[in-house]
């Protein structure tokens, strides 16, 4: 990693738990939180992948927060809930080193509280030329959030993003992964917590598995993602049947 280089902008995080951090409560009990050492990021895309539960969005949330997001997401600029609260206690313990040059924009963007931004934007500041017009509760879910990658995400900018599949139907994932590369190409750094093998495809990304035992960067082709999701498309008959089949020890 060049360390004149601009990007990437978020360039390693690291802990500091001190005697006060109790590893026996959450979120410091999680296996990933718990053995963290440092997070080196690439200067494009770095994608966190894991079964539910593994750590990765609480990492991230932790990252967004130290950086200064708001716990709901959106750009720094919405703090709609007090971040000093209890959800930020990670947070206090991240340390970070980034560029000599900081993003221009930047944006946090989560799935489970996107409405709550969305309802924020609409009510307070209204359909805006940078998100595009109708209003964001005028769209669906998913034509809301592209609307936000498309208009609101911007060049030479840090975009921290939690599972955005939840909102995007394949074809929608695609033109995500298409927007996403085109803001690459304009010097844009991306974290992303997915479960999607498309967006996962991305070239040249680094992805950081996390499981019972930490962290670990692993290859796009060993992932669990795409091993289980080309299994079922290739033996889709048979795995239902397996997967349906009466279990005969429930009587």
């Amino acid at each position: 990693m060049n360390k004149f280089a601009a990007k990437p902008y978020l360039q390693r995080i690291w802990p500091e738990f001190g005697n006060d951090v109790d590893l026996s409560e959450f979120p410091f009990n999680v296996p990933a939180v718990r053995d963290l050492q440092q997070i080196e990021f690439h200067a494009d895309v770095t994608f966190f992948v894991g079964e539910n539960g593994s750590g990765k969005s609480t990492i991230l949330e932790a990252i967004a927060l130290a950086l200064g997001f708001g716990v709901e997401g959106g750009p720094m600029s919405i703090q709609l809930l007090d971040t000093l609260g209890e959800r930020s206690a990670l947070a206090r313990h991240i340390r970070m080193s980034r560029s000599f040059k900081r993003p221009k924009y930047g944006y946090f963007m989560r799935a489970e509280s996107f409405f709550n931004v969305a309802t924020y934007m609409d009510k307070e500041i209204g359909a805006s030329w940078s998100y595009g017009v109708p209003a964001l509760h005028a769209r669906s879910h998913g034509e809301a959030f592209m609307s936000v990658l498309l208009n609101k995400f911007r060049s030479d900018g840090l975009y921290l993003l939690d599972e955005p599949e939840a909102a995007l139907s394949p074809n929608r994932q695609l033109a995500a992964l298409r927007a996403i590369d085109q803001l690459v190409q304009q010097r844009s750094q991306f974290i992303i917590v997915t479960h999607s093998p498309i967006l996962l495809a991305y070239p040249n990304a680094k992805i950081l598995a996390f499981d019972g035992s930490g962290i670990s960067e692993i290859a796009y082709e060993d992932t669990e993602h795409l091993a289980v999701t080309r299994d079922f498309l290739n033996h889709y008959p048979r795995r239902l049947e397996q997967l349906l089949a009466p279990d005969l020890d429930s009587d």
